[in-house]
């Protein structure tokens, strides 16, 4: 390449935006369109790739060279996701309350998480007291993992110790 290609070039090089906001939520814009939804909270690997193809945007290409009316398509078709997927996709099937079915995003997903762990706690439900001790909730085995206090077993070093001190105090 000649010096003025290289100038030419240089010139004609895109602007970046580095991060890329879609609700309440900063991504990467320095990644893929599919890794940086998927960084999102509430979308997963296959959501990415759905929000991706009902934005009618390449996934492989990179979110801060996307132009701005690519990036509204795409920030479009996050807020009615739930809306344009079958409901076994959404994430919240079913809600408690309203009994209908959404998909949340962004930090309502732990807001959401929250308020329910608090319900169940309220209502005293094995899950909610499970949930208050610390414990394990999914009924998975408790005998030798997610020990959290205190050594298992025997103490090598403090029994060295002790002894040690013995032998001292007894000679």
């Amino acid at each position: 390449m000649s010096s003025e290609e290289q100038e030419a070039g240089e010139g004609e090089e895109e602007e970046i935006q580095y991060f890329v906001r879609i609700g309440k939520t900063d991504l990467d814009g320095t990644k893929t369109v599919e890794r940086a939804l998927f960084e999102m909270a509430g979308i997963g690997r296959r959501a990415a790739r759905v929000v991706a193809e009902n934005a009618n945007v390449n996934r492989k290409a990179t979110l801060g060279r996307l132009d701005d009316d690519e990036i509204d398509r795409v920030v479009e078709a996050v807020e009615n996701f739930g809306d344009e997927v079958p409901d076994w996709l959404a994430n919240r099937r079913n809600d408690f309350y309203t009994g209908e079915t959404e998909h949340v995003t962004g930090n309502d997903v732990n807001l959401k998480r929250n308020h329910d762990i608090n319900r169940m706690r309220m209502v005293r439900s094995y899950k909610g007291v499970r949930h208050e001790r610390g414990q394990k909730v999914r009924g998975q085995r408790t005998k030798s993992t997610g020990r959290t206090e205190g050594t298992i077993g025997v103490n090598v070093e403090e029994l060295r110790e002790e002894a040690a001190e013995e032998e001292e105090g007894g000679e």
